[in-house]
């Protein structure tokens, strides 16, 4: 079946030399930058699309009429497509778990020292011309909660062990020996210093963490999401950040990506931000884009 990689960037240019062999199939790759509109003209003809994380509206996936499958280079290909609506339409979605869970946690535990050290505010402040230490928070001996209990809730559990922290974890389905003690939502957020987001996204948690659960969270807790945007009520995270009751973010996913420069996150000094690159390392793009080959591979039979 005709395969295109529609979105291949610089960095991942290089891995995809390091990870094909010979007898894969033949797999276009294109490393245009194109608009969200040009998406049609970018698939053309092809059956098989392997996609990093460029937006597949439904209205623009219909004016595809030969394309029967997407490779989503992640979990969260929800945020990026209707997976149902694509369905309903003969294309079926594959996606990507597994991949890169020790990296999305080591960028979690590297977001909640951030947060608590204020590394970001000092860096910039410092960059500025201004010497003002800032007073942080010590991780040992506080209390990590962990939202999402699957294989980047675990890592994250297993490394802030390793450093001293109390951790706790929700988790939608219990998970006896897992490790970790496991407490009920509001249990969770109302003893944790530091809560770390990690469930998957789906229609059942899209905005799990609103309004109501944000104003149970422990005055002066930190927040760190690496999983997605959308699982938490935006405006009602902003207000808490503005209030500081939330002490501080660490931020990785937003609701629209990439994060304008004009957002309310932005202009926070109590928000530390990264571009969506938490699974950004060379060990989880060369499995990332192997696994991608070998799921186009197997498609062809």
């Amino acid at each position: 079946m005709k395969s295109i990689f529609i979105d291949c960037n610089d960095q991942l240019d290089k891995v995809w030399d390091m990870v094909t062999r010979p007898d894969d199939p033949p797999i276009t790759v294109n490393k245009t930058p194109f608009k969200r509109e040009e998406l049609p003209k970018v698939v053309a003809d092809n059956e098989i699309v392997l996609d990093d994380h460029s937006y597949m509206p439904t209205e623009l996936v219909a004016q595809c009429p030969n394309l029967k499958h997407v490779v989503f280079l992640g979990t969260g290909a929800a945020s990026y497509m209707n997976v149902d609506e694509l369905k309903t339409r003969g294309v079926t979605v594959h996606t990507i778990k597994g991949y890169g869970d020790t990296a999305v946690a080591e960028h979690t535990i590297a977001l909640m020292f951030a947060a608590a050290r204020g590394v970001a505010r000092m860096d910039r402040a410092v960059r500025g011309g201004t010497w003002s230490p800032l007073e942080g928070m010590q991780l040992n001996g506080k209390t990590l909660g962990v939202i999402g209990l699957g294989g980047i809730g675990a890592e994250v559990a297993r490394i802030a062990k390793g450093i001293g922290m109390e951790v706790i974890a929700y988790n939608r389905t219990p998970r006896p020996g897992a490790g970790v003690k496991q407490v009920d939502i509001d249990t969770l957020l109302a003893t944790s210093d530091v809560v770390s987001m990690n469930l998957t996204l789906n229609d059942d948690t899209r905005g799990f963490l609103d309004a109501k659960r944000i104003a149970r969270m422990k005055p002066g807790a930190l927040f760190v999401n690496t999983a997605r945007g959308a699982l938490t009520d935006e405006p009602a995270l902003i207000e808490a950040l503005n209030s500081g009751h939330i002490r501080h973010a660490g931020l990785d996913v937003f609701h629209n990506e990439p994060l304008k420069s004009d957002h309310p996150f932005a202009a926070m000094d109590n928000v530390t931000i990264t571009a969506h690159a938490a699974f950004r390392t060379l060990e989880a793009s060369m499995t990332l884009l192997r696994r991608a080959i070998d799921i186009t591979k197997g498609i062809n039979g």
